[in-house]
């Protein structure tokens, strides 16, 4: 494991020999050290006609569901092989059930560790491009929900944002019960997450407010590829929130397709994002997998 501090000198392309690196940094938001996954395919074995002009690259971060850590999406799925074949670093932080939002809890700053602290920590650290175009947000369930929110709310930082299966807020606290034993049932484990959930509706953690804020302001609106199994119990919601997004205007792709709640369903379509993001022409690498 590379332990990475804050005062650490950044990397050159040369320097790094890792293609997974396991960091641990302390976060200001979190009042905590946290541990981070990253992607970063400077090790690759490219064939010397095939060789490309190194460059910073092009980052996605990439946000796991509830239950699940840092780990997910490299246990869950083929992504570090894609990731090195398609040029792109991924980086993968832990969410803790939190939705990703800030709360009014010290060291609870989740919003302000993905759209701030993680990005400008990542970048200082390794090789990742600074250009907004090359910067993208993505996660599944619970992290569709944090892509959503914190790509909305940061669009001056994210031009892509891509959600699967996402836990959108659609009707979610309508059978709300105090003290079940049901997390997803629970009001207080709700309110814990975004306060008052009668002062929901128009604040910075609900999403068609904050898409409406960025077509009245003007800026940049992020481009959407979201997708969601038609077995999903969160099929319908997604399809709520698709609607909304291109009623204002936004660029969307809406993808449905077979399938659950599940990783089989997050494996194939991650791979989809991959295809969809602006990335430059894939070169595969050279590995076991391959060797004659």
């Amino acid at each position: 494991m590379i332990q990475c501090p804050q005062s650490i000198k950044k990397l050159e392309m040369r320097d790094l020999i890792m293609a997974l690196i396991q960091c641990d940094f302390f976060s200001t938001s979190l009042m905590r050290t946290v541990t981070i996954n990253v992607i970063v395919p400077t090790d690759k074995m490219v064939p010397a006609e095939k060789q490309q002009e190194a460059k910073p690259f092009k980052t996605l971060y990439l946000l796991h569901g509830i239950f699940g850590n840092y780990t997910d999406w490299l246990s869950g799925t083929r992504l570090q092989a894609w990731a090195q074949d398609k040029n792109i670093a991924v980086v993968m932080p832990s969410g803790e059930n939190s939705f990703y939002v800030d709360k009014d809890i010290p060291g609870q700053q989740y919003g302000t560790f993905i759209q701030k602290e993680l990005v400008e920590f990542t970048r200082k650290t390794f090789p990742l491009s600074h250009k907004r175009e090359d910067t993208f947000l993505g996660g599944l369930s619970m992290g569709g929900y944090g892509a959503i929110i914190n790509g909305l709310n940061a669009p001056e930082t994210f031009s892509a944002v891509c959600p699967l299966s996402a836990a959108t807020m659609e009707g979610r606290f309508d059978h709300l019960k105090s003290g079940s034993p049901d997390i997803f049932n629970n009001k207080e484990y709700f309110e814990m997450l975004f306060g008052d959930l009668d002062q929901f509706v128009g604040s910075n953690k609900d999403y068609a407010a904050v898409a409406q804020k960025i077509v009245d302001s003007g800026v940049e609106k992020p481009k959407f590829y979201i997708a969601c199994g038609t077995e999903d119990f969160l099929f319908d919601a997604n399809i709520v929130f698709k609607d909304k997004l291109i009623e204002l205007g936004f660029d969307v792709t809406w993808v449905q397709d077979t399938g659950g709640h599940d990783w089989p369903f997050w494996d194939k379509y991650i791979y989809k994002v991959l295809e969809w993001l602006p990335l430059d022409e894939e070169v595969a690498g050279i590995s076991s997998g391959n060797v004659r």
